[in-house]
């Protein structure tokens, strides 16, 4: 098959590396690119060789013949957007997480199906390179059935830094990082029956909640969820997410600097885990800019086959309920069941 062509909305920080990969992977032609402040659109074009730039999202959807879009803005953009590539017929990639909220993640996800295009999600966290190890050696039964796991990502990292609007989200950590630890819940164990969560805010100068607790029931799994934005480590790395899962015959421990533990009976086996190190990325955002490799493989190759990819639309549906339904929980104060 020939290149596929498609267009980026959005180029702030994201944009310099979801691009990159999407050319490392090849495949793909990126033809034109919109920003609302078209100046930063016609800085990202030059610096990518991209032949046309659109100050008007409407505008490029009726001049650019295209495969895909790739939507990396912030997240009140991403219904507008989505809404308005279902209307071009356009097949859609939305950066995570989803929507602002679980009723306008269902009508994105139910638009894209009335207009009978392929609508993917960009939730990377499970492409990560020890994340498929953790998922590999877990489906080899090396631990034998798992009963008990923790999924914790903390780090005190500037994020606010380059991402300066996360400062303004009522909504903030379990939307921007709890899309990640509790999709990664669901990639390694399946569906959660119960859900209970607490959140605390540590700053002053932000709006949402920064340190956020996740504690599903999956089956025969106790899952602890954890994430904070605030807390101090010896690493300093960003986002190194840590695993640690018990199993009945032993376990899995994901920890520092990507080196992966399994412990049985007869020993413990000790391997490391690192990502791929691309030029393009940053080297404090390895584990998470080599993700983008993989997961855009295998949007490719859904686009190309007709199958869908790990992170449609439909399954991150499933991720956004759980999201939600831990804001309602710690709201509640109360265990949440699912049907």
């Amino acid at each position: 098959m020939s290149d596929l062509k498609f267009a980026v909305m959005g180029t702030g920080f994201w944009s310099h590396y979801q691009i990159p990969a999407w050319f490392e992977v090849g495949g793909v032609q990126l033809v034109a690119v919109y920003n609302r402040t078209r100046s930063k659109a016609e800085r990202v074009a030059e610096k990518f060789n991209v032949p046309r730039v659109y100050g008007d999202p409407e505008e490029l959807l009726q001049k650019e013949d295209l495969d895909f879009v790739d939507i990396i803005t912030e997240v009140p953009a991403h219904a507008p957007f989505v809404y308005l590539a279902a209307k071009h017929k356009v097949p859609v990639i939305c950066q995570k997480p989803m929507a602002p909220d679980y009723e306008t993640a269902q009508k994105m996800v139910q638009a894209c199906r009335e207009a009978g295009i392929p609508f993917f999600i960009h939730e990377n966290f499970r492409y990560q390179t020890p994340m498929r190890a953790v998922k590999r050696l877990l489906d080899e039964g090396h631990i034998g059935q798992p009963f008990r796991a923790r999924i914790q990502f903390v780090h005190g990292f500037p994020i606010f830094e380059n991402q300066p609007f996360l400062k303004t989200l009522e909504r903030f950590i379990l939307t921007d990082l709890g899309s990640h630890t509790l999709d990664l819940a669901r990639f390694f164990f399946g569906e959660p029956q119960s859900l209970y969560c607490q959140t605390y805010r540590t700053r002053d100068d932000i709006a949402g909640e920064d340190v956020a607790t996740v504690i599903l029931r999956i089956g025969d799994v106790i899952c602890n969820c954890e994430m904070s934005q605030s807390t101090k480590t010896e690493w300093g790395r960003f986002p190194e997410t840590f695993v640690y899962i018990e199993g009945k015959k032993g376990t899995i421990d994901l920890g520092p600097d990507y080196w992966i533990r399994v412990t049985t009976e007869e020993g413990t086996l000790s391997r490391r885990y690192p990502p791929p190190r691309y030029d393009w990325a940053d080297p404090n955002y390895d584990v998470a800019h080599s993700s983008m490799v993989p997961i855009h493989a295998d949007f490719l190759k859904a686009f190309k086959t007709g199958q869908p990819p790990e992170t449609s639309g439909e399954d991150n549906l499933k991720t956004m309920r759980l999201v939600y339904t831990a804001y309602e929980s710690a709201e509640r104060n109360q265990v949440i069941t699912f049907d």
